[in-house]
């Protein structure tokens, strides 16, 4: 990667809205990172270049545009910088930049989205790059200073030495001699097998601040004079406030102001949040609700049901003669599965605090795509992005809520443009989170098998109907009425989420279909339902063939060698074709998405009244690089309580228009007592960087699914299983 600019400094708030919340879900966004030798850090300790900062004391402080949400991209990142800077990792720090100084700057750092597994996978050269490029500034600058030769000279954890001479030298020492260096042109890499700190299972560097209390979130955060403000938006989307009255609340506790935003909402602002939303609930708001006060989970239904089978239809991935196929097919397999709308859920509510003057506007927010969110701020405040600035904190949950949407964000800087001068904290209450969040897509999905006399699968249709995220939310990015996202894990082999399977007659198609109810990048996106259509269908046609799922797969497998070592590793750690304890079944799936290989086999039981047990699940994964695998392993285990939780309990259904689950009494999650025993198997097998966060969640249910139907001869095609009686057939 060219260490020159190639980047566009004329950007606009849309152009930086469109560009870097895209890349937030679905799609990456080129750019190629210049060391920024002409800028240097205001203060007194000058940067080595945009990434590093070593202090006298050689505290090293490594700077990270993606953003940490618990899944450790910041460690990970830290790592692959400190890995080529040789520095001492015990005396690593990390600073998130702003992206305002991004902009300022020639966008040095990059990319600030962090979803779709991208953290690592897409900036882990040209941060890579950075440290390198740090190292062989401060190498050159004590070279300069003995007058030697920078190639005899070594380092190791921050000390340089020259062996002929016996001198050695901090990096503290030199930074501000390197500091003032012309970078270099060329910045070689590191091969991974000498990797010494990345690679390694190292502890995270939030953890302590978190378990001490110490981590600032959004909704710990604090300025002087602050006013709290609480909101209510029209509970059926595309609804507006018809009216509204102010003075029936304007003499209780705390009340400073009752003000519209935009056309749907109010928000009452007061000296402390709990007034304002008590105040809220007590203020008479009279609804138009308009036409979707029609809409129901039924209607929305049977809309979708009628897609399965509609004439026109985009298409994902294709080959051979799919009619002919399941025309003279032996025996012909057809079945309809479901996917409901999905809340993210995150356990920290959106919030932001924002200052607005005429001269300028600031928001402190947690958010997974800085440039988005200070895009965001500029457009509502109607000012310019050079007088606009958003300043990143931690999340307390982001998966994919805080990314590429940041209508929170427009909300407090609506309110904070009429109280100018004061700063405002909007804090969205749980039952405002669930009501408007961005949903992950419903969908419906027909699939018709074709087996011939012996039981092989020579066709396969896979059509699927409903919403389109991108449709919902970068409408631009459609292209002759397909949207690419709908596929994740259903394409042809290639970089992106590949099928994993060849089959002589193939069909995948997508009928859009999109309801009213906004949808958004939900952690696994569409990859998600696509391997619970694909991958309990597929095992459905071993059975109908009389075959072992295992051994089926493994058939259609040949020419996709990464998709079959996952499939592999994870059947052989789990004991696949040996028997299981008493009473417990096994199922297995596998998926490529976010640039991994991933596989899994559940054991479960299902006792004579039907209650579930998850007893273990096994998953391998194959990121290419793994660049902290105790990391991963918590990734992994992470994404199958989030993914399990779907699998069980996920469902938003509509009423009247509105979202009818208003809190966790009615969106249940996983609970502690339900959750197995995960094993991960981590093989990584090189020349490629994949996620982590994301690909295991797809396959959680599929995995269970499965095993349920090994325990009870009953097939589970509409999730979540809370709707299922499990009682045996």
């Amino acid at each position: 990667m060219s260490l020159a600019s190639v980047t566009d400094t004329k950007l606009s708030r849309r152009s930086i809205l469109k560009g870097s919340a895209a890349a937030a879900g679905a799609f990456s966004f080129g750019f190629a990172i210049p060391f920024a030798d002409e800028a240097q850090a205001q203060g007194a300790v000058p940067e080595v270049n945009a990434w590093v900062v070593i202090h006298p004391d050689d505290k090293v402080v490594i700077r990270i545009a993606r953003s940490e949400m618990g899944q450790g991209t910041l460690t990970g990142l830290a790592q692959l910088v400190a890995e080529e800077l040789d520095c001492d990792w015990a005396k690593v720090t990390t600073e998130y930049p702003t992206p305002g100084q991004n902009l300022a700057r020639n966008r040095v750092w990059g990319n600030f989205s962090t979803g779709g597994s991208r953290g690592i996978r897409e900036s882990n050269e040209y941060v890579r790059k950075g440290g390198a490029a740090a190292r062989m500034m401060m190498v050159q600058a004590a070279a300069d200073g003995w007058q030697v030769p920078a190639a005899e000279c070594s380092v190791a954890k921050g000390v340089i030495t020259h062996k002929a001479s016996g001198r050695s030298i901090r990096y503290g020492e030199v930074a501000a001699a390197a500091s003032k260096l012309q970078p270099p042109a060329n910045v070689p890499l590191k091969d991974p097998k000498d990797w010494i700190i990345a690679g390694k299972p190292l502890k995270r560097l939030d953890t302590a601040d978190k378990t001490t209390g110490k981590k600032v979130y959004g909704m710990d955060f604090k300025l002087p004079g602050m006013l709290n403000a609480a909101i209510k938006d029209c509970p059926v989307f595309g609804g507006k406030v018809k009216s509204f009255d102010a003075a029936k609340i304007k003499d209780m506790p705390g009340v400073k102001h009752v003000l519209p935003v935009g056309d749907s909402a109010i928000a009452v602002v007061a000296d402390s949040w709990w007034h304002a939303k008590t105040a809220l609930d007590a203020l008479p708001i009279t609804w138009d609700e308009g036409e979707h006060a029609k809409v129901s989970s039924e209607s929305i239904a049977a809309w979708l049901k009628e897609g399965l089978d509609a004439p026109q239809a985009a298409v994902g991935n294709q080959n051979g003669d799919v009619k002919g196929a399941i025309a003279n097919a032996a025996r012909v397999i057809e079945q309809v599965y479901s996917y409901p709308f999905q809340n993210h859920a995150c356990m920290e509510v959106m919030n932001a605090t924002a200052l607005y003057t005429a001269e300028r506007c600031e928001v402190w927010t947690p958010t997974q795509n800085g440039e988005a969110a200070l895009a965001a701020a500029a457009e509502a405040s109607g000012l310019p992005l050079a007088k606009c600035e958003a300043y990143k904190i931690d999340l307390g949950g982001g998966f994919g809520r805080r990314g590429a949407v940041h209508d929170w964000v427009r909300q407090v800087v609506a309110i904070a443009k009429q109280i100018p001068g004061t700063p405002v904290k909007l804090i969205w209450s749980r039952e405002e989170d669930m009501l408007h969040g961005r949903f992950h897509p419903v969908t419906q999905c027909k699939l018709t098998g074709a087996l011939d006399k012996d039981g092989n699968l020579t066709g396969l249709h896979m059509r699927i109907s409903g919403q389109s995220i991108v449709a919902g939310i970068f409408p631009q990015n459609i292209q002759n009425g397909r949207d690419p996202v709908v596929f994740q894990g259903l394409n042809p082999p290639g970089p992106e989420a590949s099928i994993g399977y060849t089959v002589p007659n193939l069909l995948i198609d997508h009928a859009m279909r999109n309801p009213h109810v906004p949808p958004g990048f939900w952690r696994g996106v569409n990859l998600n339902q696509n391997a619970i259509y694909l991958e309990c269908f597929i095992d459905e046609l071993a059975h109908a063939a009389g075959k072992d799922p295992l051994g089926f797969r493994r058939a259609l497998m040949k020419d996709h060698p990464k998709h079959l070592a996952v499939l592999n590793a994870a059947a052989e750690k789990a004991g696949w074709g040996t028997k299981a304890p008493e009473g417990v079944y096994r199922g297995i799936c596998q998926t490529m998405g976010f640039g991994s290989y991933v596989a899994a086999v559940a054991e479960v039981s299902v006792d004579a009244g039907g209650k579930l047990k998850i007893h273990r699940i096994v998953a391998a994964t194959d990121p290419g690089h793994a660049v902290n695998p105790a990391q991963i392993e918590r990734q992994v285990e992470g994404s199958f309580v989030y993914g399990l939780s779907a699998a069980l309990y996920g469902e938003c259904t509509v009423k009247d228009g509105r979202m009818v689950e208003e809190n966790f009494d009615s969106y249940q999650v996983m609970r502690m007592d339900e959750m197995p025993a995960v094993e991960t198997v981590i093989v990584p097998s090189g020349g490629f960087w994949g996620g982590v966060g994301e690909p295991t969640i797809a396959v959680a249910a599929p995995a269970v699914l499965n095993a349920i139907f090994a325990a009870t001869g009953k097939r589970v095609r509409n999730l979540p299983l809370k709707n299922t009686d499990l009682r045996k057939a």
